[in-house]
């Protein structure tokens, strides 16, 4: 009992250090820089979608992204048109992603906005409070943006990654860390989703959240995957049961920059 207090103060140490003035490197930066939801909205996936590999490697794909839309993300996804406007791209490749797949993934976006309204929207068709967490509606929302987004193109390698599916035992670290965005509300997230509770949300697991979770015997689980997500989150929700996902930020930052828990 009294390592769990321990741990406690220890959490909740490092949630109050890591503020918004604690935030660079990290591509929450980008959605930070909008004001109108819609904007936040779509920068906050864009960044979150490319939120993997080398952090300086991440941020100056988004930077290069963030230009190419004149920082305008919501203007941008509604005009976009693939055939006129997939050249825009031309030279940007991430990791797993081609050119192509970011033209598609922009393509898949105006889909989205004109037929509803809003990620959220989308999202929302397949969310049920009944449900224990997020992870079916999380399932349906990576499967319909697959297909938005694949259009003639089929599943590539890269629009895959984009999205993957919890039932096929990923973490969607990705996903988790859009969610956690959209639907917690203090400094760092931002709380625009209000109609989803914090308490339904995952851990986003990569391999830092892993290595310094293990250190703390929150989770036995060798692999990274949906399963060590829900065992991460469980353990959280005894240190805050409506909010357990508020620790994720400087868990992975004290990973990130080799700090000492």
């Amino acid at each position: 009992m009294k390592q769990n207090k321990n741990l406690k103060q220890k959490l909740d140490y490092h949630y109050r250090f890591f503020d918004k003035s604690k935030i660079s490197p990290d591509p929450l930066e980008f959605p930070h820089r909008f004001k109108n939801i819609h904007d936040i909205e779509i920068s906050a996936f864009i960044s979150s979608v490319f939120a993997y590999g080398n952090v300086a490697q991440i941020m100056n794909t988004l930077e290069k992204i963030h230009s190419i839309m004149n920082n305008k993300p919501y203007e941008f996804v509604l005009k976009f048109n693939y055939e006129k406007h997939k050249n825009l791209f031309a030279g940007i490749k991430h990791r797993f992603y081609t050119t192509e797949d970011i033209a598609h993934l922009f393509a898949g976006l105006r889909k989205v906005y004109e037929g509803y309204g809003s990620l959220k929207y989308l999202f929302l068709l397949y969310y049920f409070e009944k449900e224990e967490n997020i992870k079916n509606a999380v399932s349906f929302f990576s499967k319909n943006l697959l297909s938005l987004c694949g259009g003639n193109a089929g599943h590539t390698h890269g629009l895959a990654f984009m999205f993957p599916d919890p039932f096929k035992g990923s973490a969607c670290k990705r996903m988790n860390l859009f969610l956690r965005w959209m639907i917690r509300k203090d400094e760092l997230d931002f709380g625009l989703w209000i109609e989803i509770p914090p308490a339904k949300l995952l851990i986003p697991v990569d391999t830092h959240v892993a290595r310094i979770c293990r250190m703390l015997k929150m989770t036995k689980s060798k692999a990274v995957s949906w399963k060590m997500a829900e065992e991460i989150t469980a353990g959280l929700k005894e240190f805050d049961p409506e909010d357990p996902v508020k620790y994720d930020f400087a868990i992975c930052h004290i990973g990130m920059r080799k700090m000492e828990f």
